[in-house]
């Protein structure tokens, strides 16, 4: 086993002002973030369900800076997470592709489904850009949350809370839109 200084895969479980947050690293950087969730454990249990989400808590620099960015994100700083290295191994050409367009959206700003197909070279498949956003695994610093159905309506989310939590991160960025769809307005953080 390696000394524990140069361990560089490990988890963290953060507190912030909207929940208990976590994110999970390799060597090659971020692969999994989970959005806000009411208790620590809950966060832990969703983190480390995962393969190859390592049990280790040291922290490298870069991911004690993105804790802190994350922190501030929460507490309504405008924070750009387009920098912060992300491990996609496994991940299809497809989603990468849709995923590299998604992270070019800066804070508060949106696009469609449809657009975000197109930007990422596959126009006519919104449906399937939905899918592949649905499957991200490091949603903020890849801000599936920026994504709108057509018609500027909230679309789906596949984090705790639904399109509920989706608009609320939207209003932490500034951006209104409708409420979401009576079937998912009642669940929360």
């Amino acid at each position: 086993m390696k000394p524990t200084s140069q361990i560089t895969a490990g988890h963290a479980v953060l507190e912030t002002v909207i929940g208990f947050m976590g994110i999970a690293w390799s060597e090659k950087g971020l692969i999994r973030l989970c959005l806000p969730e009411r208790s620590r454990e809950a966060v832990e249990r969703r983190l480390l369900r995962h393969p190859g989400v390592s049990a280790s808590t040291d922290q490298p620099q870069w991911v004690v800076d993105l804790i802190a960015s994350i922190k501030a994100y929460a507490a309504g700083e405008d924070v750009d997470f387009s920098s912060v290295p992300v491990d996609l191994d496994g991940v299809d050409d497809f989603r990468l592709a849709i995923y590299d367009a998604a992270r070019k959206l800066g804070f508060g700003e949106t696009t469609t489904y449809g657009e975000l197909a197109k930007r990422a070279g596959h126009a006519g498949l919104p449906r399937e850009t939905g899918a592949a956003l649905g499957a991200n695994p490091v949603p903020l610093v890849i801000p599936c949350h920026r994504i709108l159905a057509a018609g500027g309506k909230i679309g789906g989310f596949s984090a705790p809370g639904g399109s509920a939590t989706k608009e609320r991160m939207l209003a932490m960025e500034g951006v209104r839109v409708g409420p979401p769809p009576a079937a998912q307005g009642s669940f929360g953080f």
